[in-house]
C-alpha cells in the first residue's frame, strides 16, 4: 500500500488548513548570521519563497520504503462507546486483532485519533488529562512498550511489541480518554470520523494502514444560531427562495429541531409569508419560496423560540430587485471533507451547501495528496466524490463541479477545477505535474482552470515565477480563512505574510487577474466558513451572470465577470464609464467610476485602487455609515497598463474587492 501512512510528515509540517500558530524549531547546530536563508534558497531553486521541500522528500521516502507482507495486516473495530455530541467528552474502547502473519517482536502497532479539529491528542502518560489512553492485552507472554508522540506528531501512539511475536488472532485493547477527564470529541458535526490503526509487521520501522478503520458520528450540539440565506437579485415578479437553518453554536447543520421561525421584511414588497415550520425530520433546515413584488433592497428578520423560551434571531443578507439589477450568484469553490483534512462525507458537503449555505456553485476540493488515505493513491475515493458531484448537479439550480487540489509544497497550492464530467487527480507529487507548467501542459484542451490561493503567505507562497495564460488560470482567490492575499495594506492580511508576493504586486507586473473569495474551509461548512473562523474571516465567490450551469460559470469566470468577499453576501457594483468590472477599458479620460453597495453591515469605506505603471496604491476613499450606498469617483486620466479595483470595508469588518478594470490604447 504505497504512501498508506505518512503521518508523521502530515501531522508535524501542517497542511492547508493549519493556521498561523506553532512554527518549525532550528535544526540542530543552526547557527544566526549570514547563512542563506530557506528563502534565498528557494529563489535559487526556483521555487516558492516559502517552499517545503522536506515535505516532497518525506513522501518520496515513504513511497520508495519497501513493504512487508505484515505491515498493515490486522483488522480493528470498535468495543464499547458510540456515537458523541461535537465537542463534548466521551471514552471509547476499541479492539486490534493481529492478522494471519502475525506482528513480529519488535514490530508496532500505532493508533491515531481523528487529527483534525480538537480530537484529544492521544497520550499515555497522564491519567487525569483528556485523551489519556490505556493498551492493555491478553496475550500471555506478550510485552507492551507504548510511547505517544506529542510534537510532532501529535497524538501518535505507537505501541512496541516485546517478549514475543503478536500471533495471528491475538489482541490489543486501546482504551481513549481512560481516565477521570475521558477525551475531547471533534468541535464540529462528522458523519464517520476514523480512528486510524497502522501496523508495522517486521519491525523495521515502516509501516501500513489497516483497511476499514472503525468510525463513530460526532452530532451536532444544540440549537445555537439561525441562519437565513436569501438570493442576492431578483427582477420584480421573480419568485425567489429563503433557506433558513438551525445551526448548533459552531454552524454545524443537522439540529433536530422542531418549531416555527417567524418572518418579516424590513419593508413592504415581498410576499413573504409570516411563519414557517420546521419539523424534526427537516433537520433543522427549510426552503420557502415566494415572490419579489417591488423593486428595492430587502432583508427578512427571522426569529425562533427554543424549548426552554429562549429566542435566536437573525437578519438575512441583502436582495436587491430592480428591472435593471445585474444578477449575482453565489460560490465556494475551495474545501475540504472527511476525505483529506477535512470534516464529514462528500455528501454532507454538498447538502450543507445547497440546503444551508443556499450557494448556488460549489466545488470540492479535497488534496491530492494530503490526508491519512490520499486521492492520488485510492482512486476509489476521487470516485465516490465524483459520484456526489453528478448526484447533487443540477443545472439551473445547484451547480457542482469536479475539483481537487494540486497540493505543491513547492510552489504554492491551486485548486483545478473542471466544466464537464469526469475530471482526474494530477498529484504535485508526480515529476509530471509537479510545477505549474507541468500542471497546465497536462490541461491543456480540457475544459479546466486553476486557481491560486492564499498566495501571499501561510501556509505557502505562490511561486508567481511561473506566469499562467489567463484562458488558464484567469481569476485568483484573494481572501480565504487564511486571511487576505491582495496587498500588504489590506485588512484581515493573510498570516506569514511575504512582502512583494501579494496579488496587486502580481497585477503591477502585468498579469491580469479576476478575484474572487473561497472558503478553504476544514469544517464541513461550504458557503459558511465565516462562521467557524476564529477571525471572522472566510470567502465566497460573487458570479456576475444568470446562467447558473458549468458552461455559464467558466465564462463568467474567463470573462473575469466575479469579484471576491470575506465570506459576507456584500451586493458590489463598480462600472467604469458604464463597463463592468473585470473588463478591459481604453486608456483616457477622465473617467467616471460608479459604485453601488448593499452590505449585510453598515459600510464603513469605499477605497479605489489604482496600480500598473506606477505600484498599485489607493488613490480615493470615502467613509460612509449605511448599509446601501451609491457613489461616485472621478479618475483623471487612464494610462494603458493600468487597472482600478474597489475595495469595500464594513464595520463588521466584512470586505469585498471588485474585479479590476483593465486599460489598454
Amino acid at each position: 500500500m504505497r504512501r498508506a501512512v505518512v503521518l508523521s510528515v502530515l501531522l508535524a509540517l501542517g497542511a492547508c488548513g493549519s493556521g498561523p500558530e506553532g512554527g518549525d524549531p532550528q535544526p540542530a547546530g543552526a547557527t544566526a548570521g549570514d547563512a542563506a536563508t530557506p528563502e534565498d534558497v528557494a529563489n535559487l531553486a526556483g521555487l516558492s519563497r516559502t517552499a517545503r521541500p522536506e515535505i516532497v522528500e518525506g513522501f518520496a521516502q515513504d513511497r520508495l520504503a519497501p513493504r512487508h507482507a505484515s505491515d498493515g495486516g490486522g483488522r480493528a473495530w470498535l468495543e464499547e462507546g458510540g456515537d458523541v455530541v461535537a465537542g463534548s467528552f466521551g471514552r471509547w474502547t476499541f479492539l486490534f486483532e493481529a492478522g494471519p502473519l502475525g506482528v513480529a517482536e519488535g514490530g508496532a502497532v500505532v493508533f491515531q485519533a481523528p487529527p483534525f479539529w480538537h480530537w484529544s491528542p492521544v497520550q499515555d502518560r497522564r491519567s487525569d488529562q483528556p485523551g489519556y489512553t490505556r493498551v492493555e492485552t491478553e496475550a500471555e507472554g506478550v510485552m507492551l512498550d507504548s510511547l505517544a508522540f506529542s510534537s510532532p506528531p501529535p497524538g501518535m501512539l505507537v505501541v512496541r511489541i516485546g517478549g514475543r511475536a503478536l500471533e495471528p488472532g491475538e489482541r490489543l485493547r486501546f482504551s481513549y480518554g481512560a481516565g477521570q477527564a475521558g477525551a475531547r470529541a471533534d468541535s464540529y458535526a462528522d458523519r464517520d470520523s476514523a480512528f486510524w490503526f497502522a501496523v508495522d509487521g517486521d519491525g523495521d520501522g515502516v509501516r501500513s494502514l489497516v483497511s476499514n478503520p472503525p468510525t463513530i458520528d460526532v452530532l451536532p450540539g444544540n440549537a445555537a444560531k439561525l441562519s437565513l440565506v436569501l438570493p442576492s437579485t431578483a427582477r420584480p415578479g421573480d419568485r425567489v427562495r429563503l433557506v433558513a437553518a438551525v445551526l448548533d453554536r459552531t454552524s454545524s447543520a443537522g439540529v433536530r429541531w422542531e418549531g416555527d421561525i417567524t418572518l418579516r421584511s424590513d419593508r413592504e414588497g415581498l410576499t413573504l409569508p409570516g411563519r414557517m415550520h420546521l419539523e424534526a425530520t427537516n433537520e433543522g433546515s427549510r426552503t420557502v419560496e415566494f415572490r419579489a413584488v417591488s423593486p428595492g433592497t430587502y432583508r427578512v428578520h427571522g426569529r425562533l423560540t427554543g424549548a426552554r423560551g429562549e429566542e435566536i434571531a437573525a437578519i438575512s443578507n441583502p436582495l436587491v430587485v430592480g428591472a435593471e439589477v445585474p444578477p449575482v450568484l453565489w460560490g465556494d469553490l475551495h474545501g475540504h471533507s472527511g476525505l483529506s483534512d477535512g470534516t464529514g462525507r462528500p455528501e454532507d458537503f454538498f447538502r450543507y451547501a445547497r440546503d444551508v449555505a443556499g450557494l448556488d456553485i460549489v466545488a470540492l476540493t479535497d488534496h491530492d495528496h494530503w490526508g491519512v488515505r490520499p486521492l492520488d493513491d485510492h482512486p476509489d475515493q476521487w470516485a465516490a466524490i465524483s459520484a456526489q458531484v453528478e448526484h447533487y448537479h443540477e443545472p439551473g439550480r445547484f451547480v457542482t463541479l469536479p475539483a481537487f487540489e494540486w497540493t505543491s509544497w513547492l510552489h504554492g497550492h491551486r485548486h483545478v477545477l473542471w466544466f464537464e464530467a469526469g475530471g482526474h487527480v494530477l498529484s504535485s507529487l508526480d515529476p509530471r505535474y509537479e510545477t505549474p507548467q507541468g500542471l497546465w501542459d497536462a490541461l491543456a484542451g480540457q475544459e479546466a482552470v486553476t486557481v491560486a490561493h492564499h498566495s501571499a503567505g501561510g501556509p505557502i507562497a505562490t511561486n508567481w515565477a511561473y506566469r499562467p495564460d489567463p484562458r488558464m488560470e484567469p481569476v485568483t482567490e484573494v481572501v480565504s480563512i487564511h486571511g487576505s492575499s491582495e496587498a500588504l495594506d489590506s485588512p484581515g492580511l493573510i498570516y506569514s505574510p511575504v512582502e512583494g508576493n501579494f496579488v496587486r504586486d502580481v497585477l503591477d507586473s502585468g498579469l491580469r487577474f479576476g478575484f474572487i473569495g473561497s472558503g478553504d474551509g476544514h469544517d464541513g461548512h461550504p458557503g459558511l466558513s465565516r462562521l467557524a473562523s476564529p477571525n471572522g474571516i472566510g470567502g465566497l465567490a460573487a458570479f456576475l451572470t444568470e446562467d447558473l450551469s458549468r458552461e455559464g460559470v467558466l465564462a463568467a469566470l474567463r470573462s473575469r465577470r466575479t469579484y471576491a468577499t470575506s465570506g459576507s453576501r456584500i451586493v458590489l457594483r463598480a462600472d467604469l464609464d458604464g463597463v463592468p468590472m473585470g473588463a478591459v477599458v481604453s486608456a483616457g479620460g477622465p473617467r467616471r467610476l460608479i459604485v453601488k453597495v448593499s452590505g449585510t453591515a453598515s459600510v464603513a469605506n469605499i477605497e479605489v485602487v489604482r496600480g500598473g505603471v506606477e505600484p498599485g496604491r489607493v488613490v480615493d476613499r470615502s467613509a460612509h455609515t449605511a448599509a446601501d450606498v451609491s457613489t461616485r469617483f472621478t479618475l483623471p486620466l487612464l494610462r494603458a497598463g493600468e487597472y482600478v479595483y474597489v475595495r469595500v470595508t464594513q464595520s463588521d469588518g466584512g470586505l469585498a474587492w471588485s474585479s479590476p478594470h483593465f486599460v489598454e490604447e
